[in-house]
């Protein structure tokens, strides 16, 4: 009897010794390079943002502003889709792509960057990193032709009255909104596959330079390949310049002609010049994102003949996530809430809210 249970007392001491072994060198070391990865983000983190006290700042200035973008973008939206007088005309469906488009910018772009000032590291690079930037470089694109179809459109609609309903139909609203998706799709496309070219498997999972995965820091983390660099730069050029073009033209026009109107003369012209003063100036804040990101552009090729010229790279970088932010919150106030139409619908949506409630 004693030789049974000498056995079985061995066989537990076994099982025992093998439950509590070592981990294996294997685990070791993939728990051992995670941590090192985890450690260098927050170092690069640590780089760019060395204060707690601008680390906090930051993270509340952030969240306020998606907050405020996502709450007064989803009412606009609601309105201008609640109202059968405003949803069928151009103007205002042109503004309901807008807000799309700027919904899925923050929605995109307003999470990463708040886990990444609340884990206190910078953004890993993978399928994520990827993902956002191809989504941002999208709604980029696609505010920015927007922006350019609703200055044409206020264009028509006060220069060319007489054919405004038989130029902007809806088959051909409907287009334009289709192409303006389509070429941003393809610009983001090739400029992503430019991208990820220059791609290594050894790289999934390393820490980036940026709390975001923007053109300068995914650029600088696959090794800066020169064809996707030189496409993104020309595109985005083209296109800004397109846009500050088409705008200024639009406007400049509708001033001209609100300048020859005969009763009055002067309550019109000063009317007219405060408003094209107001868009113009609303189209510079909205494309400041773009102005940094051609100053950075500028930067990088200067640092190729000289390195030291690049210190404020980190600097640029905040400044540009803050300021991404800043055009879908002024975009429903600008082309939304500031018309008389918009204004009067949003009250009718919350009562009928109200009463659907009770």
């Amino acid at each position: 009897m004693r030789f049974p249970l000498s056995f079985r007392f061995v066989l537990l001491c076994a099982a025992a010794a093998c439950a509590c072994a070592p981990p294996s060198l294997d685990a070791l070391n993939i728990t051992s390079e995670s941590l090192q990865l985890m450690e260098r983000g927050r170092c690069l983190f640590k780089s760019i943002l060395p204060s707690d006290t601008v680390v906090r700042v930051l993270l509340f200035i952030y969240v306020v502003m998606t907050i405020i973008s996502l709450v007064v973008n989803v009412l606009t939206l609601f309105s201008l889709g609640s109202s059968e007088d405003l949803s069928w005309e151009p103007r205002f469906a042109l503004l309901k792509n807008l807000i799309v488009s700027d919904v899925l910018l923050v929605v995109t772009q307003g999470p990463t960057v708040a886990h990444c000032l609340l884990q206190r590291t910078t953004l890993p690079y993978g399928v994520w990193c990827i993902t956002q930037f191809f989504i941002n470089t999208v709604c980029v694109f696609c505010t920015v032709f927007t922006i350019t179809c609703m200055a044409l459109e206020r264009y028509i609609y006060v220069c060319l009255a007489i054919y405004y309903i038989s130029i902007l139909t809806k088959k051909r609203l409907y287009f334009m909104v289709g192409f303006m998706w389509s070429i941003s799709l393809c610009f983001s496309a090739v400029i992503t596959t430019l991208l990820s070219s220059g791609h290594e498997s050894s790289l999934m999972g390393t820490p980036t330079t940026g709390l975001l995965c923007e053109p300068d820091t995914l650029e600088a983390h696959l090794g800066f390949p020169r064809a996707a660099i030189l496409f993104r730069k020309v595109i985005g050029l083209l296109v800004t310049l397109l846009c500050v073009v088409c705008y200024s033209f639009s406007y400049l026009l509708m001033y001209q002609k609100a300048r020859n109107a005969v009763q009055p003369f002067h309550e019109v012209n000063k009317r007219a010049r405060t408003t094209v003063m107001f868009y113009c100036s609303m189209l510079l804040l909205q494309l400041l994102p773009i102005f940094l990101k051609i100053a950075s552009d500028t930067l990088s090729e200067l640092q190729a003949r000289d390195p030291g010229s690049w210190p404020v790279a980190g600097v640029i970088h905040i400044m540009f996530l803050v300021t991404l932010q800043l055009p879908p919150c002024i975009n429903p106030l600008v082309y939304g809430l500031r018309n008389r139409e918009v204004r009067a619908a949003l009250p009718k949506l919350l009562f009928r809210r109200r009463a659907n409630l009770c």
